[in-house]
């Protein structure tokens, strides 16, 4: 089914992920990257240092940022906003992945807006499409004992629905190898294939290995390589109307990763730069993989490497602007210990 949709074809793409705060008063169990504000190691970015990361990106080639993060309780939407009519107007060509459905959901709480009204002033400040990050198991037994401060399998659907249906497309994912059953996985799978059958917003499928470290459920054993390669096959089966898969090497490790494009993947994510949220929970793979590298494991899986931008279409660096130089050396960061 891999090959009859895409050939021999894998893409990449060169990003960068921003987690812009780790504080967050979800307290999941299956997180280990949230804090409360005054614990050791919480951090919030200022605006500044954010622009000052993504003009790096820009100055790297990056085609998209992806943002997420915590749930901060002190933080407006306004905040979120700025940022992103920030990022736009320093860097107009990037595209703007940001903020999950979890997070559409709390903007709405704190800010008294409905959630349409939400995505309305996210779009018209700038932001792109929507990451797929937090759906972790739709099944209600699941989301009470690993999130049960998020928003609700339903909820997160229904933020998703809205989104496509004002013309903002996303990302979807499912955290499996924790507490759920094959039945439960299966019932995610088959809600993301109900919703892409009616709004078509879904662009790309990424199934999250959960790493257990420095988690409340560290006493679960880290997913195996064939739970991974089976969790991606039966995905690139059920989901018939999904185009892409994603094998994220962030979570799988660049090895799984490459085996995964012989078990339904079509696409190995990006160049990532400073993800934080996987490494907390234990990842050890790199924070980074160099643009040469990723064709280079592509190429030896077999595969053709294609850059691609988010919506999948392909990146041509020889008709792109030459990148931008970097700054001079002294340039001063900040962060903010909110």
């Amino acid at each position: 089914m891999r090959e009859k949709l895409h050939g021999d074809v894998t893409y990449f793409s060169v990003n960068r992920h921003i987690n812009l705060t780790n504080v967050c008063v979800a307290h999941c169990k299956l997180c280990a990257f949230g804090r409360d504000a005054n614990a050791p190691g919480a951090y919030t970015f200022a605006l500044e240092e954010i622009y000052q990361r993504a003009e790096q990106g820009v100055r790297e080639g990056a085609t998209e940022f992806h943002i997420v993060g915590g749930l901060h309780p002190d933080l407006p939407f306004e905040y979120f906003l700025e940022l992103v009519r920030g990022l736009k107007q320093r860097c107009p060509g990037v595209h703007l992945k940001a903020f999950t459905m979890v997070e559409v959901g709390y903007f709405a709480r704190i800010a008294k807006l409905s959630i349409k009204d939400v995505l309305l002033k996210m779009k018209e400040a700038g932001v792109d499409s929507l990451p797929g990050g937090g759906a972790e198991i739709f099944h209600p037994r699941v989301r009470k004992l690993i999130c049960d401060h998020k928003v609700s399998g339903q909820m997160w659907l229904s933020v998703a629905r809205q989104a496509h249906e004002i013309g903002l497309p996303s990302n979807a994912t499912m955290l499996y190898g924790h507490v759920e059953t094959e039945e439960e996985r299966t019932d995610h799978l088959i809600k993301l294939r109900e919703l892409q059958d009616i709004t078509r917003g879904f662009v790309a499928y990424i199934p999250l290995a959960f790493h257990p470290d420095n988690t409340a459920l560290s006493h679960i054993s880290p997913t195996t390589g064939y739970a991974d390669l089976r969790n991606i096959a039966v995905a690139r089966l059920l989901l018939d109307n999904f185009a892409h898969i994603k094998a994220y090497w962030v979570m799988l490790t660049p090895s799984i990763a490459q085996i995964s494009l012989r078990f339904g993947a079509n696409d190995l994510d990006g160049t990532v730069v400073e993800e934080k949220i996987y490494h907390d929970a234990g990842a050890t793979t790199a924070e980074f993989t160099p643009r040469a590298e990723l064709e280079r494991l592509i190429r030896a899986a077999g595969r053709t490497p294609v850059e691609r931008d988010t919506l999948y279409r392909p990146v041509d660096r020889s008709k792109m602007a030459p990148l931008p130089p970097a700054k001079a050396p002294g340039t001063v960061s900040i962060s903010l210990n909110v």
